[in-house]
């Protein structure tokens, strides 16, 4: 069985959509598959085609009640628990502290520096001294070489 993804062109045909149970037909030689490029379609032979939609018919009327009470049961614990997690959520908007970039916590004390020591990028003038004299050797070293 050949797979295809929504929103492509292909031959015309009929196509099982296996995430929605359902069966698309493409009409002509050729046409696009409904739907987003993630969905999934496999195609099917027209004997497979006529044998399928009894087949999802029937599973839908057979699990019909069992979805119907499953809808009234996610209703009614989003009508009492929705208000729960909204409250929830303000709390924790309210408690939260904010983040901000770059700063580290539980760390312990930040250290003072004299801004002598504290470079624009936050490395001190020696550190970067001696990052200059690196750079410097490394260069002299390779054309020694």
């Amino acid at each position: 069985m050949a797979r295809f993804e929504g929103g492509t062109k292909v031959p015309g045909g009929y196509y099982w959509n296996p995430r929605e149970w359902s069966v698309v037909s493409v009409e002509g030689e050729s046409g696009t598959l409904p739907g987003r490029h993630g969905e999934g379609y496999v195609r099917l032979h027209w004997v497979a085609a006529l044998l399928l939609a009894p087949v999802l018919g029937g599973l839908f009327v057979v699990f019909l009640p069992f979805i119907a009470i499953g809808m009234v049961i996610d209703g009614a614990a989003r009508a009492l628990f929705g208000g729960a997690r909204r409250g929830a959520a303000d709390l924790a908007a309210t408690v939260t502290p904010g983040w901000r970039p770059g700063e580290a916590h539980l760390t312990g004390p930040a250290t003072e520096r004299t801004p002598d020591e504290v470079h624009a990028g936050g490395a001190g003038e020696e550190a970067l001294r001696d990052v200059a004299d690196e750079v410097a050797r490394r260069r002299r070293e390779g054309k020694d070489a």
